[in-house]
């Protein structure tokens, strides 16, 4: 019998995507290399956990949750999350950002300053910029600001920046344009916590990282994995990767994979299997043109 793995999701780091797996192993991937999976037949998707404990009941989890988590425990992970503002004494320096995925996509958002943009990699951040660092409740108090005076909001659901991934502006100079204007106001506001040092700004683009602009940018994607099912399997050459999402190059076209669709299930090795998971149609952003005629 084939050995089976559990996927613990995908990381970035400063060499690009790594899938990671339970046990504390990685795969690098990059893009042109095949990532071929099959679900083990009979097999069952059970709860993650949370906080890096196993989930007590090891409950079972629908194949379309992109969170592996059963009630109780994504329950106790959210209280423990910095959204959850229930670590305030948190000592950690906090970095505000705003981050752009697409035209018209633009959200607020913090992270630890010892991430560095590893958050903005792993949300799927075409570029972004900071706007400002200090204690963690400034930060919030910031964030709070920007989403009350000048409507930015906080959260941007992945299924809008798959939409628009494909017809993004073609320089780094023009996706930064939105954010870079976001900027300027934001800073011209009152009411900034005095204890957030502003930062002038400075556009990150995250297109070349991600593969998706350029000579090297593959064909767009035409569909996306809805979920994973026990039997199924899934296999092409990785064309781009940007957050959670993987595009793979298979037999039924470009596919969107989230790899969030991979937690919690039991993985074995696959070659030349078809791709057999639920797929469906790609939406495309109102406006994006895919081609002169």
């Amino acid at each position: 019998m084939a050995q089976a793995w559990k996927c613990a999701g995908l990381r970035w780091t400063g060499e690009g995507p790594v899938l990671t797996w339970a046990g504390g192993r990685g795969s690098a991937l990059t893009r042109g290399k095949r990532v071929a999976f099959a679900v083990a037949e009979g097999g069952v998707r059970t709860c993650v956990g949370a906080r890096g404990h196993a989930c007590p009941v090891r409950a079972g989890v629908t194949g379309r949750s992109t969170g592996a988590r059963c009630e109780e425990c994504a329950r106790l992970d959210r209280a423990h999350s910095v959204a959850a503002d229930t670590i305030a004494d948190d000592p950690r320096p906090y970095r505000v950002y705003l981050a752009w995925f697409g035209p018209g996509l633009v959200k607020v958002g913090i992270t630890a300053y010892e991430r560095g943009s590893a958050r903005l990699l792993e949300q799927g951040a075409v570029c972004f910029s900071w706007l400002g660092r200090g204690p963690l409740m400034s930060a919030r108090r910031t964030e709070e600001l920007l989403r009350a005076a000048l409507g930015v909001p906080d959260r941007i659901p992945y299924a809008h920046k798959r939409e628009v991934r494909a017809g993004l502006p073609g320089t780094a100079a023009e996706r930064a344009a939105e954010i870079a204007e976001l900027h300027a106001r934001a800073v011209a506001l009152g009411g900034w916590p005095e204890s957030l040092t502003p930062e002038p700004f400075r556009g990150v683009d995250h297109a070349g990282v991600f593969g998706i602009e350029g000579d090297g940018r593959g064909p767009a994607a035409v569909g996306e994995v809805t979920e994973l099912v026990a039997g199924g399997a899934i296999g092409g050459a990785l064309v781009a990767a940007a957050g959670p999402d993987l595009q793979l190059a298979t037999e039924r076209g470009v596919v969107v994979l989230d790899t969030r669709l991979m937690t919690g299930w039991e993985l074995v090795s696959a070659e030349g299997e078809p791709c057999a998971v639920p797929v469906r149609e790609l939406r495309r952003a109102a406006g994006v043109q895919d081609g002169l005629f």
